[in-house]
C-alpha cells in the first residue's frame, strides 16, 4: 500500500504539470487526490506498524529460564495505573510527615502534593500525596501503614494497556501523515497546493500534538503509583476530676452569682422602664401647668346653701359668791 501511494502521488503531480496550461483547476484536483491517497497509504502503514507491533509481542518468548514465566507482579506490555489511599493517626505528625518523605525518596519517587493544618483542639492534621515507581509500591505502602495506627486504606489498580496500546498507534500514523504532507509541500508548485496544504498540515499536527499529550500523560500515570497519606494525631484524653460535696466556699460562690444575677436583672427592668417612666413625668408636669393657668369658675348665690356662722363659745361659770361677799357688794 505505501509504494502504490507513491506511484499514484507520482503520477498525479506529474498530469497535474502537464495540464497545467490548459485548465488551471486540475492541478488543484490532482493535489486534493494526491492529499487523499497520502492519508490512504498512511493510515495503511500505520496499520501496518501496529499489526507488526501486536504480531511481535506475541511471538516474543515468554521471560524466564526454559519458557517458564517469570515471577512477575504483572505481565510484561501490561500497563496499569495504580492509586492507594490511606488514613493513620500518629503520635507525632512531623515524625510521620518526615518518614513519608524518606520513604518517597529512597523508591525514587517524590512528594506531589502536601498540607498541614492545626485544628482548634491544637491537633496537627495533614495531607501528603507521593509519586513512587510501580515496583516499590507494595513496599512504600507499607511502611507508611506501619508509622501509626491504621484507619482506613483503599487500593485501586486500572488496566490501560488496550488505551496505551491505540494512542501509540495512533501517534505513529499521525507521524506517518504529518510526513506525507510536508512532502507533498515540497513537490507543490502552485501557491493554491501550497495553502491547502498548510491547511491541512496545521491540522494534523495539532492532532499530533494532541496525541503526544495523551501518550505523555498514560506514561506517567503506568510509571508512577499516586498514593495519599492523611496523618492525624492522637487526641490527648483529660482526666475528669471527682465531683466533690459542696462547701463554705461554693455556697458563699454561688450566693455572690446569684445576687449579682439578681442586681443585674433588676437593673435591666429599670433601664426598660425608664422611657416610661420619664414620659409620663413629663406628661404630668405638663397637665399640672395647664391646670395651674386655666381660670376658675365660682358657683352661683342660688346653688350656694345657708350660711352657717360658728357657733360662739359659753362663757366660763361664774362660782357662787359667799354671804361676806354678797353684803360687801350690796
Amino acid at each position: 500500500m505505501p509504494a502504490f501511494a507513491a506511484a499514484l502521488l507520482t503520477v498525479s503531480l506529474a498530469l497535474a504539470g502537464c495540464g497545467a496550461s490548459d485548465n488551471g483547476g486540475s492541478s488543484s484536483d490532482s493535489a486534493a487526490k494526491g492529499v487523499q491517497a497520502g492519508q490512504e497509504g498512511a493510515a495503511g502503514a500505520g496499520d501496518a506498524a501496529a499489526g507488526d507491533a501486536v504480531a511481535d509481542e506475541a511471538a516474543a518468548p515468554p521471560a524466564g529460564s526454559k519458557g517458564q514465566p517469570a515471577k512477575t507482579p504483572a505481565p510484561q506490555g501490561t500497563h496499569v495505573i495504580r492509586t492507594a489511599e490511606l488514613t493513620v493517626r500518629v503520635k507525632h505528625t512531623q515524625k510521620a510527615l518526615t518518614t513519608a518523605r524518606d520513604a518517597a525518596g529512597k523508591s525514587g519517587g517524590l512528594v506531589q502534593n502536601e498540607s498541614t493544618e492545626r485544628t482548634e483542639d491544637d491537633y496537627v492534621e495533614s495531607t501528603i500525596v507521593l509519586r513512587v515507581p510501580q515496583e516499590e509500591y507494595d513496599a512504600v505502602l507499607a511502611e507508611l501503614a506501619g508509622t501509626g495506627t491504621l484507619l482506613a486504606r483503599k487500593a485501586d489498580a486500572k488496566d490501560v494497556t488496550d488505551q496505551v496500546v491505540d494512542v501509540n498507534s495512533r501517534v505513529s500514523s499521525q507521524r506517518v501523515s504529518v510526513a506525507r504532507i510536508r512532502e507533498l509541500m515540497d513537490r507543490a508548485t502552485k501557491l493554491s497546493d501550497v495553502v491547502a496544504l498548510e491547511g491541512e498540515l496545521s491540522t494534523r499536527q495539532a492532532a499530533l500534538e494532541s496525541l503526544l499529550a495523551q501518550q505523555a500523560s498514560l506514561k506517567d500515570r503506568t510509571t508512577l503509583a499516586t498514593i495519599t497519606l492523611h496523618l492525624s494525631e492522637n487526641p490527648v484524653v483529660k482526666e475528669e476530676k471527682e465531683d466533690d460535696d459542696p462547701g463554705f466556699l461554693d455556697a458563699l460562690g454561688g450566693g455572690w452569682d446569684a445576687l449579682t444575677a439578681t442586681l443585674r436583672w433588676i437593673a435591666v427592668v429599670i433601664g426598660a422602664l425608664a422611657p416610661f417612666a420619664a414620659v409620663l413625668a413629663l406628661l404630668y408636669l405638663l397637665w399640672r401647668l395647664v391646670r395651674g393657668r386655666l381660670p376658675r369658675r365660682s358657683a352661683p348665690a342660688a346653688v350656694r346653701g345657708p350660711v352657717t356662722v360658728p357657733a360662739q363659745p359659753a362663757p366660763p361659770a361664774q362660782p357662787a359668791p359667799s354671804g361676806e361677799t354678797a353684803r360687801e357688794q350690796d
